[in-house]
Order: C-alpha cells, then sequence, then structure tokens
C-alpha cells in the first residue's frame, strides 16, 4: 500500500514529476561528468608511472611529476645505486619537454620519453600500428593517435623535427594521453639525449627493479644514504606527488570536485522544494490517513518512497545520458571514465540526495492535526 500511495502521489502532477526528474537527471549528469574527468585526468597522469617496471624511483631532489624531473642525474648515481645489495636493475629515462615542428609548418609543445625497450623499464604500450621494435630504426618514434592532428601528421611513416633533429613515426598507441595537453613522443634513449641535447649519459630519472624477496623499504633507506642530493620515491609516493602537482597545485582537481558538490547541491533544492509542495499539496489526503489511525511513520515510508522512486527514475536516464557522453569523449584529448564503483556510488549518492531531499516535506507532515479533516 505504502508503494501505490507513493506512485500515485508521484504521477498525480505530471509536470511536478517532470520538474523532479529534470533537477535528478541534473544533477548525476553534472557530477557524472566531473567525476568521470576527474578520473580521466588522473589516469592521465599517472599512466605513465604506472606502467613503468620499477618499484623505485630516483629523482632529482624536488621533481615535481613525471614531466618536470628537475636537474639531470649522473652515471655515478647509476652506479651506486647498483652496488646496493638487492637491484636487480637500475633503468635510465629522460623525459622533458620540447618543441614539435609540424611537417606543414608551425609547431606545439610535446613530451619526449626516451628509454630503451631491452631495459624492460618502460616502452608505448596500446599499439595499433607498428612495433615497438621499429622505433629502434634511424629517427624513429612513437606517437598516440589522438594527437595525430595536434602534431601535424597522419600516420605511420610520417616525419617531423623536435627541436634540431628530424623524426619519422615508426608506431602509433591509442589511449596514451598527457595531462598538459603536450603529446608523449616516444623514442629510444641515445636518441631523446641528442634531441633533447642531454651530455653524456645524463638522465631524467633510474628507475629502480627489485630483487624478488628484497625489501623495498630497507632498499629505499640503503639508497638515500649512498645518493645524497637525490629522492628515492616508491612508485605510490611518486604518483601521489604528480597527482598532487597536476591537480590540486593547479586547482584543476578542486575545479572539478567543486563542479560535482554544485550539483548535488542544485539536484538537493529542486527535488527538495518539488517533495515538499507536493506533500503540501496532499494535506488533506495524509490528514484523513492519521485520522483513520495511520501512524506518523507510514506517512514517512509514503514520502520516503516518493522520494525512492524519484531517484531511480532520475538515476537511470541521468545515467543514459552521462553514458553517451563518456562514449563520445572516448577519442578526446581528455576523455570520461566511467568505472562500475563510480556508477554504484552515483547511485547511493542519489538515493541519499532525495532522502535528505524529503526531510521538508517530512517535517510539514509532522504538524498536521488530524482534526483538519472534520473542519473541511
Amino acid at each position: 500500500m505504502i508503494l501505490t500511495l507513493a506512485i500515485r502521489n508521484l504521477f498525480h502532477d505530471r509536470i511536478r514529476l517532470i520538474v523532479t526528474l529534470v533537477g535528478i537527471l541534473f544533477s548525476i549528469v553534472l557530477v557524472a561528468v566531473q567525476l568521470g574527468l576527474y578520473l580521466g585526468a588522473r589516469q592521465m597522469i599517472i599512466g605513465m608511472i604506472e606502467n613503468a617496471q620499477g618499484e623505485l624511483w630516483i629523482t632529482a631532489y624536488g621533481a615535481k611529476s613525471f614531466e618536470e624531473g628537475g636537474i639531470l642525474l649522473t652515471p655515478r648515481e647509476r652506479h651506486a645505486a647498483l652496488a646496493a645489495p638487492g637491484v636487480a636493475a637500475v633503468v635510465p629515462l629522460v623525459v622533458s619537454f620540447a618543441e614539435w615542428r609540424k611537417p606543414g609548418g608551425g609547431s606545439t609543445t610535446s613530451v619526449i620519453v626516451g628509454a630503451d625497450p631491452e631495459d624492460g623499464g618502460l616502452e608505448p604500450w596500446s599499439l595499433v600500428e607498428g612495433s615497438v621494435a621499429a622505433m629502434a630504426a634511424p629517427d624513429g618514434i612513437a606517437v598516440d593517435r589522438s594527437y595525430l592532428g595536434d602534431l601535424g601528421i597522419t600516420g605511420v611513416g610520417d616525419t617531423a623535427q623536435i627541436e634540431q633533429g628530424r623524426v619519422r613515426v615508426r608506431a602509433i598507441t591509442d589511449g596514451i594521453r598527457s595531462f598538459t595537453m603536450a603529446p608523449y613522443v616516444f623514442t629510444t634513449l641515445n636518441r631523446a639525449r641528442s634531441l633533447l641535447g642531454v651530455p653524456g649519459e645524463n638522465t631524467t630519472f633510474f628507475l629502480v627493479q627489485v630483487e624478488p624477496g628484497a625489501d623495498v623499504e630497507g632498499l629505499r633507506k640503503d639508497l638515500a644514504a649512498r645518493l645524497p642530493g637525490t629522492e628515492i620515491l616508491t612508485k605510490a609516493e611518486f604518483r601521489d606527488r604528480s597527482l598532487d602537482q597536476w591537480l590540486f597545485s593547479t586547482g584543476a582537481g578542486v575545479a572539478l570536485i567543486g563542479g560535482a558538490i554544485l550539483g548535488l547541491l542544485v539536484g538537493t533544492v529542486i527535488v527538495a522544494q518539488t517533495l515538499y509542495s507536493s506533500t503540501k499539496d496532499h494535506l488533506n489526503e495524509f490528514a484523513t490517513l492519521r485520522a483513520l489511525g495511520s501512524s506518523s511513520g507510514y506517512i514517512h515510508k509514503v514520502i520516503l518512497a516518493q522520494a525512492g522512486l524519484s531517484a531511480v527514475i532520475g538515476y537511470v536516464l541521468g545515467m543514459m545520458i552521462a553514458l553517451a557522453v563518456v562514449v563520445l569523449s572516448t577519442h578526446t584529448a581528455l576523455p570520461i571514465i566511467m568505472t562500475p564503483g563510480l556508477a554504484v556510488s552515483l547511485f547511493l549518492l542519489t538515493l541519499f540526495m532525495c532522502a535528505i531531499s524529503a526531510v521538508s516535506a517530512i517535517m510539514k507532515v509532522t504538524k498536521i492535526d488530524p482534526a483538519m479533516v472534520f473542519s473541511r
């Protein structure tokens, strides 16, 4: 009976129902897009770090992120790290911003990632054309297909110029995007040094691969003692530092989360106003129920059922639109990510939002005097 009353109250005024659903739908889409953008940005920032094969990172002191490694490290640090018990390999990586000069004129900023695939440290993944081995060919590089237009090229075989060096596209990846909007350009270690003018065997990072069974935390302390003037970071620490640099120091993450909170507030206010108005219009009916002996709890359940039905219908409609937006953003520079966990969280948030919205209506019903039925 509770559900029947809730459905009849909800669908009695269809215009009001539409307003309620639009409020919930707007809130769901806004929150889904904002949080999806946050997850997408987060994935772009940590993608390189997560795909690197190594437990520890040796960086210059104060390195802010993967793209901003600071001053260069020298072979001395590498040899010192290799001498530490428990170290299986120390893989050099060269990473830096560089000017990409388009074949047809103009230029843009790119991020050069130099590493030798045979070292097993970091190599392009999700290849759709070419191969990692092809990058070893003269002037070979790999880029992501989402940036082909920005780089002024069309695919494998095209040539361009990075700083003062000529390069040729040998491989294409799919889904390796950069939060800075500067496309990643993969190449071999020595070619990266040549393009960037890095002297000798200097490098940006050393990726430490640990022997099986070794104590990673103990090894980190040992390396910190052997390498003064550098920082030894775990993968998780370097990931968190990069996230802090790009999402929070720049304010981008705060803006995305703030937009999601704003969406929730707007949805809550619209649903609360609608439920309150609906309850006020049906005060006589609720007073009749009270006069017939219905408890306050029973009436409260009817109102909460109305809120729950609104939440379910609004969530379904909102998620349909949100998923369409996610699909449309798949091949853009800033894709929106929707995970099962986020979908479930959004549903729970919608139920919570509508339950909070029902409080004003419940407070109004609580003040009903059953005697008002007999004064009509």
